[in-house]
């Protein structure tokens, strides 16, 4: 069981396709947990953005039982003390990973909203951290969903699944399920 949680507000139609691409992907059950709380802590006010690190600290004290993965969704702007900026973070072969949405948003850049491209890097970003949960690192390939992004441009450039090699480790790592 995959589960996908709120992390303040999100919009629910957000979550309700994002439920349905990641059950497509990786052939498994997804269930939608109620909104958590930013967390106060979390927010780092010297650059007016929220540590990925404690929101996921969070998400981890609060896995359910029958979860394989906890899949965090969060509308605000993440950062790492090493980073400006990151769209996601997850546990290296570990239960959880968190998303934002905030640099994912056309808006963001000062561009006309463009609900399909929102949409898609939502859902490439998604996987990623997915994909780190289930012990997958960077793939060299562009057309795969695990390459590295350091920037939108960089999330739009690549693949939206993932390449043949990802997705036999991440269904070897699963117990076998599979995945596109």
């Amino acid at each position: 069981m995959i589960y996908i949680r709120p992390v303040g507000a999100v919009d629910p139609v957000i979550l309700q396709w994002l439920r349905k691409e990641v059950a497509d992907t990786f052939l498994a059950t997804v269930r939608e947990m109620p909104p958590m709380s930013v967390p106060p802590a979390s927010f780092e006010a010297g650059r007016n953005q929220h540590s990925s690190t404690k929101i996921l600290k969070e998400l981890l004290g609060e896995v359910p039982k029958d979860a394989l993965k906890l899949l965090g969704i969060t509308g605000m702007d993440l950062c790492i003390p090493i980073l400006t900026y990151v769209f996601g973070e997850a546990q290296l072969g570990g239960t959880a990973a968190v998303v934002s949405t905030a640099r994912l948003r056309q808006e963001f850049y000062g561009g006309a909203p463009d609900r399909p491209l929102f949409l898609e890097r939502v859902r490439k970003e998604s996987l990623h951290e997915l994909g780190h949960t289930f012990g997958l690192i960077h793939c060299r390939s562009g057309e795969c969903v695990m390459h590295l992004s350091n920037t939108v441009v960089d999330v739009d450039a690549k693949g939206r699944n993932f390449c043949t090699y990802c997705r036999t480790v991440a269904a070897s790592n699963a117990g076998g399920g599979s995945g596109k």
